[in-house]
């Protein structure tokens, strides 16, 4: 076996844990019959960790707060106008932000609208499943490599009295984006990636200024690589996540909802190349991403256990004591069944019994081996998941309004 070392064209962080990733990788080498790894992929996706969202990088370049008087400057406001009314509503509007929009706005020709709403549907019938996964194995499950997890921490991400505000915006995103239309120009899911985009942009260029990141040891703070790997946490993984809970997805299903994300993910500003179309695509590219991560850091279990304290927190309607110790347990017997012993040690988390996963196994076999096979049934899974939704971010937000980490003015 040869081990990739750090070079001047790699951050140190890359191939880093290879030993322990390889390990954690072997059902992913299983499915995809991945014998040893693609070379020019791994190369690649070591380079990556050097290479931004250059359309993004732009526009703040052209956002300087300290140079309010140069011409074709762009303000927060404009931005805020131009995406919720397009730039034709901005007043003089300044090149940078029109070409800004001229990108996130000329939308690929394979995008298939009906099959993106088609996805948002079968995402909507997962109900709380689909949540389950994204925070256990996605989320908690990624706080295992160093990396994105300390730069959360850097700016008070998941730590403290911002766990629960985050988490929420989190969901908000992820529910808004599989809404009817809501990929659409003009709909919610389309306007908040799109600002979620100018938010990792800014973080970009106030890290690389301040030179608080080490970039030789992580890369740039939100690169290419990282973005594919978290896109892939959300629709390869979520599935993956959503079958070990015994839900039925079907070829269809599959193909809608990787559809769903690949457009999200182009809309995000990840490189064309890594977005895929099919499950098989994205387990391969999952599989190198994650023998290429580094192991976990000192950020690691400070993001994992804030999250599971933070279910005391969060906002229930009665019995909140008792209902926050629940969450919490079950929680944590989750993560147990999801990441196993090893990951619970990984992220210094109490050791639980996996109990909490027999009634979800029990209902989704019911959900999604019976009722999903029918009409009706798909009809009653979608209200299903359309409640389950609303009271997710209900327990979020509480009485704040539920929006995504606004912007400064």
């Amino acid at each position: 076996m040869v081990t990739h070392v750090a070079t001047p064209a790699y951050p140190r962080r890359f191939m880093e844990g290879e030993r322990r990733n390889r390990r954690m990788g072997r059902p992913l080498r299983i499915l995809t019959r991945t014998v040893r790894l693609d070379p020019e992929l791994t190369a690649l996706i070591g380079k990556r960790l050097m290479h931004r969202d250059e359309v993004g990088a732009a526009l703040v370049a052209a956002m300087k707060p300290d140079e309010a008087d140069r011409p074709g400057r762009v303000s927060m406001g404009q931005f805020k106008q131009a995406l919720e009314h397009g730039v034709e509503a901005v007043p003089d509007c300044p090149a940078p932000l029109r070409e800004f929009f001229s990108v996130v706005e000329n939308t690929p020709a394979w995008v298939d609208f009906d099959l993106v709403n088609r996805g948002a549907a079968a995402y909507r019938r997962l109900g709380t499943n689909a949540a389950d996964v994204m925070l256990q194995l996605s989320l908690i499950g990624g706080y295992r490599f160093g990396g994105p997890t300390d730069l959360l921490v850097e700016t008070g991400g998941l730590t403290g009295r911002t766990t629960v505000r985050r988490l929420a915006e989190t969901q908000k995103w992820a529910v808004a984006v599989s809404q009817p239309d809501a990929m659409r120009r003009d709909g919610e899911g389309f306007k908040l990636t799109v600002h979620v985009r100018l938010m990792h942009a800014l973080v970009n260029h106030q890290f690389e200024r301040n030179g608080r990141w080490d970039i030789d040891r992580w890369g740039l703070p939100i690169n290419q690589t990282d973005q594919a790997a978290t896109l892939g946490l959300f629709n390869g993984a979520l599935l993956l996540g959503v079958r070990m809970l015994g839900v039925r997805v079907s070829p269809e299903e599959s193909r809608a909802i990787m559809h769903m994300w690949k457009y999200v993910g182009w809309l995000m500003g990840v490189d064309e190349d890594w977005l895929c179309d099919t499950e098989a695509q994205q387990h391969r590219l999952n599989y190198h991403l994650l023998v290429t991560q580094s192991t976990v850091s000192e950020a690691g279990p400070a993001l994992a256990n804030a999250i599971v304290d933070a279910q005391r927190l969060l906002h229930y309607r009665n019995a909140p004591g008792l209902r926050g110790a629940y969450h919490r347990a079950r929680l944590l017997s989750m993560l147990r069944y999801f990441l196993r012993a090893e990951g619970m040690d990984d992220l210094q988390l109490p050791r639980a019994l996996p109990w909490a996963v027999l009634p979800v196994f029990a209902r989704n076999t019911v959900r999604y081996q019976v009722l999903s096979r029918t009409r009706h049934g798909r009809a009653y899974l979608e209200r299903w998941g359309r409640r389950s939704s609303d009271r997710l971010l209900d327990k979020y937000f509480g009485e704040q309004q539920h929006d995504v980490g606004r912007l400064p003015c």
